[in-house]
């Protein structure tokens, strides 16, 4: 192995950031172009994002939804992207990437459904562009490279963008997904959260590389990697990702570091057998939440009564939510047969 080549490829995916701990602008650069009104959106949603993360918990803890992955930890990686795309893009994302899907337009019911495994939970409005969260670890990648070349051969101003995490970049779906849509140029964004475990393995564990953004190299694509935790660095990199991509300069990997707080699931994961506890404080400094609030509350752009506001809203909508599904009927052996099968099986 060329040592020194390995060396010069991994200095070239340094971290990237806007914001440090404290809230301050430390990269006037790469500020991203954003009023006060968006800026104030952009934490209005992660505050959102937050709320429904504590309420699914609870609400699986009642047995009243099924599979659930939480957030605590990465809704600046998660809703930084979004933020940046377009109604036109195409989201594909994993199981965590539910925060993503709302803000997309697929409807707080839906996304419940989605996680008791109601056949209904597929049924979004016209005109939302995503598919359903993958439980397959980075099967979205293949999804993402074909529907990003068809978003290419019919001359559309749009781009795909598939979320996985650090264990979704050791499956080989992620190194064909990315060959292919570096091979046909297409408008494709690959976005990594790494958020250090997949599951119980440590990201020093999957892969003898440094970093996850240098695998970009091999496929011949651009690869980037920032703060995962700064909502302003992930903004920023994937608008810049999506404006390469529609003007025809191909695809991105962002790998956005970034951390897990809480259990990789709710099906009886426990961190603390396979993490120290002291590693999880050293991270809180980094929280995506204080510190943006700490860098809007110095431009005097926010405020403890709005963020209450925003929670209290939340708390509703997902009251609502739950209360509009629990008026379905379950779904029953023979819709699962009417919905997989062209005809009846007997079972």
């Amino acid at each position: 192995m060329n040592e020194n080549l390995l060396n010069e490829i991994e200095r070239e995916f340094k971290e990237l950031r806007v914001l440090d701990e404290e809230g301050n602008v430390v990269n006037e650069v790469n500020f991203p172009k954003l009023s006060n009104k968006e800026l104030i959106e952009l934490m209005k949603r992660m505050v959102y994002a937050w709320a429904l993360d504590k309420q699914s918990i609870l609400l699986n803890r009642q047995g009243r939804l099924g599979f659930y992955a939480p957030i605590y930890g990465q809704e600046a990686s998660m809703l930084g992207s979004q933020f940046a795309l377009e109604k036109d893009d195409w989201i594909l994302p994993g199981y965590r990437d539910i925060p993503q899907l709302l803000f997309h337009g697929v409807p707080l019911q839906n996304l419940f459904l989605w996680s008791r495994g109601h056949f209904k939970a597929g049924q979004f409005p016209e005109g939302v562009n995503a598919l359903l969260p993958q439980i397959i670890i980075g099967a979205q990648i293949i999804q993402t490279a074909g529907i990003a070349l068809g978003l290419k051969k019919k001359r559309q101003k749009a781009v795909a963008v598939g979320y996985t995490g650090d264990g979704g970049t050791s499956q080989g779906d992620f190194y064909e997904g990315m060959n292919f849509a570096g091979a046909f140029n297409t408008p494709a964004i690959f976005f990594v959260q790494n958020n250090q475990f997949a599951i119980s393995t440590p990201f020093s564990k999957q892969t003898a590389a440094k970093t996850i953004a240098q695998k970009s190299v091999a496929a011949g694509i651009k690869g980037i990697r920032v703060d995962g935790m700064d909502v302003l660095t992930v903004y920023k990199a994937t608008k810049d990702a999506r404006n390469q991509a529609i003007n025809n300069g191909g695809p991105t990997l962002i790998e956005a570091l970034t951390y897990r707080y809480g259990p990789h699931s709710t099906s009886g994961d426990n961190p603390d057998l396979y993490r120290d506890s002291d590693e999880v404080e050293k991270t809180k400094s980094k929280d995506p939440l204080k510190r943006f609030r700490k860098f809007l509350n110095k431009k005097g752009l926010w405020s403890e009564k709005l963020e209450e506001t925003i929670i209290s809203n939340a708390k509703e909508d997902i009251k609502n939510a739950i209360k509009e599904i629990d008026k379905l009927p379950p779904q029953t052996i023979e819709d699962l047969q009417r919905h997989m099968y062209e005809k009846p099986i007997n079972l």
